[in-house]
């Protein structure tokens, strides 16, 4: 009797819930959406990018993304596709991790690492540090603006 009660309580119960909550739902998984054998969309990689290169310019960001974004797709790449996103991904978690670092790095030990930044710069040949001089310039070395004005100043008072 008792198994009974209960049993009956419990089609009751269900019989007068909502129709939203009897439905169990999966989500369809659209393959479309994902690049071919992995389960990494496209607007993932762009949020990566943007997130960790911020130093650079949205133009120069969309270049990296429709760079990428196009070996990706490419069929040529289907056997490397998971390896190439896993480098990658590795890589700009590092490089935003190391950015982090810098940004709340006190502003001593940045003046310190334009010392040496300095010393450093003038042992290379001068088409080297003409290089150095037209990144600065653009802010596309991978540091924090004020550090990147930091080194830009001492590179142009040397």
């Amino acid at each position: 009797m008792l198994l009974m009660s209960i049993a009956r309580n419990m089609v009751y119960n269900h019989a007068t819930k909502p129709d939203s909550e009897k439905r169990f739902e999966v989500e369809i998984i659209e393959p479309s959406r994902f690049y071919p054998g992995t389960m990494v969309e496209p607007d993932q990689i762009r949020r990566l990018i943007d997130d960790s290169f911020l130093y650079l310019a949205d133009r120069q960001r969309q270049e990296i993304f429709d760079s990428l974004n196009a070996e990706l797709m490419n069929p040529k790449n289907a056997a490397v596709r998971s390896a190439m996103i896993q480098y990658f991904m590795d890589r700009a978690l590092v490089l935003r991790a190391a950015q982090l670092r810098l940004a709340q790095m006190p502003w001593s030990e940045k003046e310190r690492m334009a010392r040496e930044f300095k010393a450093e710069i003038s042992s290379l040949p001068a088409e080297d540090q003409a290089q150095i001089g037209e990144l600065l310039r653009k802010g596309m070395l991978p540091v924090p603006g004020d550090l990147n004005q930091l080194l830009l100043a001492t590179f142009e008072a040397r």
